[in-house]
């Protein structure tokens, strides 16, 4: 399994149902890279899925959130060059 692997999995599950959360930003945040490295992304991610996310964060990590936004994209980052070395 990938770093961050599980992360963008229940991104996906949440995108395909429409659900707004931490994992599907993030995975709407990464879908042109996800999708060229192969991974079946759905198309209906959200728009400005990047302030969405700081804002969704922002509601429960209060001044934490963005620390927590930069580790999250860095897990974001960290996944998508595995999956593009096919690791």
């Amino acid at each position: 399994m990938k770093p961050g692997q599980d992360i963008i999995d229940r991104g996906i599950r949440d995108l395909e149902t429409g659900k707004e959360t931490i994992e599907s930003l993030l995975v709407s945040i990464g879908a042109p890279r996800l999708r060229e490295a192969g991974i079946l992304v759905p198309q209906n991610t959200f728009a400005t899925p990047e302030h969405r996310l700081y804002a969704l964060l922002y509601k429960s990590d209060g001044d934490g959130a963005h620390s927590k936004y930069n580790s999250l994209i860095r897990r974001l980052v960290s996944f998508e060059r595995a999956a593009e070395c096919g690791l």
